[in-house]
């Protein structure tokens, strides 16, 4: 045979044997520490190697189980940064999409998947209140933000001609950092991000940034762009949208929502996110709380106009010939990608396997479950609530103790995994609940965990 081909029999063996591992890897979960026992040292011994001139064959299949025993498993007592818990189907409707191996760039290039991705996207603006708004699927939270700012830029300060103009940011103390990467990518200048305070719930204070724009227009500055938090990375804040939709309608500025948290949280709880569709653009993130495997972001925007502004700009190579609407349709008009995966497809597949029911239940449970941390830790003499629990994060601390070393015994126990937040200049532990495999016996197992690694701590 040539290079590079596999026979039917060969192929389908190959393929039945990985399906054979990820069942059982599935299935061992339950079993699995909540982070591996490993280090630098021991990932580099068993994986750095030179890539050989003769192929190992079915062999390679033999390493999964090291890599699966040095990787974050997604047991349901992870409770680390905002990490979403990999659903299968979605896994399975990833192998499919690499099966197929389409390039999501415009409806020539790839017509089933285009138009799958097109209605996905709408699904996803439905769920969350925005019904009519257009958008696009990308790798991360990161991405989204870019591009929603970069829609902002384009829109009121064009710079795609002539070059960036400063242009002021104004968003809350507990923003992402994404938004200052964001900032300074597009050439508007760090110096020109006002990270502005918050209220005594962590969400950013309208009066504070009606106050930053006066000050900034007064010194001559233009200001561009409020950027709503809707679950900051610390505490699942939600800044008010209203009044921050308002400000930016007076004041002529671009509304983005960093939603990569908890905007899918919409779904269960509309009542938390009355405003959202007064944005122009809004990040979220569907390998957080849709569950799926990452990568799987979108960008949300009000106007088609604002991104074809942001990123049109074509070769001869990709010029459509087609005169149907449908047919001429380009994600590469709306998008800084050219080159797409086929990342609607785990979505397509996920999303009607359970139907949108089983979502609404499990982010319901996921609040549930940070609701009875929150209610555990308040009841506990020896734990303090450093922070609200507007959504599934909570951030809390023991009274007496060196939060950061109970915090490295807790992970070295392996049972549960905490990942950490400053709140009011205080080390907090933290976990966030994004994960369909969590029980209320893991929410339990958090408090004996950092009470019995507390206790570790006098020996």
């Amino acid at each position: 045979m040539r290079a590079l081909e596999l026979s039917d029999r060969d192929l389908s063996d190959l393929a039945s044997e990985a399906a054979r591992i990820a069942a059982d890897y599935w299935a061992s979960l339950p079993s699995r520490p909540a982070y591996p026992s490993t280090s630098g040292t021991e990932t580099s011994r068993l994986f750095d190697r030179p890539w050989a001139n003769e192929g190992r064959g079915r062999a390679v299949l033999d390493d999964f189980s090291a890599i699966a025993q040095h990787v974050r498993p997604c047991t349901g007592r992870f409770f680390g940064y905002v990490a979403g818990s990999g659903e299968p189907v979605g896994a399975i409707g990833d192998f499919l999409a690499s099966v197929l191996n389409q390039n999501c760039t415009s409806w020539r290039s790839a017509p089933a998947a285009v138009s799958i991705e097109r209605v996905v996207v709408g699904w996803l603006a439905e769920a969350v209140g925005c019904a009519g708004f257009a958008g696009s699927l990308c790798g991360g939270g990161s991405t989204a933000n870019l591009m929603g700012l970069a829609m902002a830029r384009e829109s009121l300060l064009p710079a795609n001609d002539d070059g960036a103009r400063p242009g002021v940011v104004y968003a809350s103390e507990q923003a992402h950092m994404s938004i200052a990467k964001a900032v300074s990518l597009l050439g508007l200048g760090r110096n020109n991000l006002r990270l502005l305070p918050v209220d005594a719930s962590l969400r950013l204070r309208a009066d504070a940034v009606r106050d930053a724009i006066a000050q900034d227009r007064r010194a001559g500055k233009t200001p561009l762009a409020i950027v709503a938090s809707v679950g900051t990375v610390a505490t699942g804040a939600i800044d008010p949208l209203h009044d921050l939709a308002q400000i930016a309608e007076t004041e002529g500025l671009w509304l983005h929502v960093d939603g990569a948290f908890g905007v899918m949280a919409a779904l269960a709880v509309p009542e938390k996110f009355d405003g959202l569709s007064l944005a122009d653009s809004i990040s979220l993130d569907a390998h957080k709380w849709l569950y799926q495997p990452i990568d799987c972001s979108c960008l949300l925007y009000r106007n088609r106009d604002a991104p074809r502004r942001a990123f049109s700009y074509s070769g001869d190579y990709v010029r459509i010939f087609n005169q149907d609407p449908e047919e001429t349709f380009a994600f590469f008009d709306e998008s800084i990608e050219l080159t797409r995966r086929f990342r609607a497809l785990k979505l397509w597949m996920s999303l009607q396997y359970h139907g949108r029911d089983a979502y609404r239940e499990a982010i319901g449970r996921d609040l549930r479950h940070a609701e009875l941390l929150a209610e555990s830790v308040q009841s506990h003499p020896q734990l303090e609530l450093l922070a609200p629990v507007p959504l599934s994060a909570v951030c809390f601390r023991h009274r007496t103790k060196n939060n950061e070393a109970i915090l490295r015994r807790v992970i070295a126990r392996g049972r549960v995994y905490l990942s950490n937040a400053m709140i009011n200049g205080h080390f907090a532990l933290r976990a966030c609940f994004v994960n369909h495999r969590t029980t209320p016996q893991d929410v339990d197992e958090i408090i004996r965990e950092v009470i019995a690694a507390a206790d570790e701590l006098n020996d």
